[in-house]
């Protein structure tokens, strides 16, 4: 049997000021080609007749899908700490997260 020794690598991230203040979000609108998958957040204010996206972040397929599974573990170890995260009074269930699946709303 070959052993496989498993190399890990120690990535240091560095976090400026601006960035550790973070951006609040309840709108994420979410768009893919073939080669990439691209998420703007920004926030909707009750009254506000449009809102301005504050971040984007464009990815490859690959690392869509492992945030996605990444984001899913977090929530259930929330879950399991904290209970049940309720979605509750939304008449529109894809609110704060929009998929368009129309091809001109691909950047």
């Amino acid at each position: 049997m070959e052993n496989k020794k498993e190399i890990k690598q120690q990535i240091n991230i560095e976090l400026g000021d601006k960035e550790a203040e973070g951006i609040y979000s309840n709108l994420a609108i979410i768009t893919h080609s073939p080669a990439e998958f691209i998420i703007d957040f920004t926030r909707v204010v009750p009254g506000a007749p449009k809102a301005k996206v504050h971040a984007r972040i464009i990815t490859t397929p690959q690392h869509a899908k492992m945030f996605m599974h990444a984001l899913k573990d977090n929530v259930d170890k929330y879950e399991s700490k904290f209970g049940e995260i309720k979605i509750e009074g939304n008449s529109h269930p894809h609110l704060g997260m929009i998929n368009p699946n129309k091809p001109e709303n691909i950047n």
